[in-house]
């Protein structure tokens, strides 16, 4: 096994050496040792940040990736987690395509004013009632 400096598993994955210092600080990667005041990796380092990069872009935090990847570097997925999350994006998917299907009526709309559309309407109540994704808590104003 060879090893690679922090400049080369830059260079090779993409990503800057901050990056790979914070996933150092958060667990999810480590060095296998230093030549001079370099980092030195396992050459399954470009692996590892592969199963981080899938990870994130699966919407998955750093520290549910770090509980899926353990520290002798194999990974320990939980099957039931991958379940949840792939229904999570469904549901993100059935909003997504619902907002996409209102912005194209609204756009095309042939109402004088969005306003008097009774499908847009519907998508403002829809909106209002946090059917349309999640909806941030109001935040109560501070007494005067």
């Amino acid at each position: 096994m060879f090893e690679l400096d922090i400049a080369d598993v830059s260079r090779q994955s993409g990503l800057p050496a901050s990056t790979l210092r914070f996933y150092e600080e958060k667990g999810l990667i480590r060095p296998v040792g230093r030549k001079g005041q370099k980092r030195q990796y396992a050459s399954d380092i470009l692996e590892r940040l592969a199963l981080i990069a899938l990870g994130r872009v699966a919407g998955f935090t750093l520290e549910d990736i770090a509980s899926m990847l353990g520290v002798d570097g194999k990974p320990r997925i939980d099957r039931q987690r991958l379940l949840d999350k792939a229904d999570e994006l469904d549901k993100q998917i059935r909003e997504l395509t619902a907002m996409r299907e209102g912005l194209r009526h609204a756009a095309a709309c042939t109402a004088p004013s969005h306003m008097e559309c009774p499908k847009f309407q519907r998508i403002v109540r829809a909106a209002a009632k946090g059917a349309l994704g999640e909806r941030k808590k109001a935040v109560p104003a501070k007494p005067q």
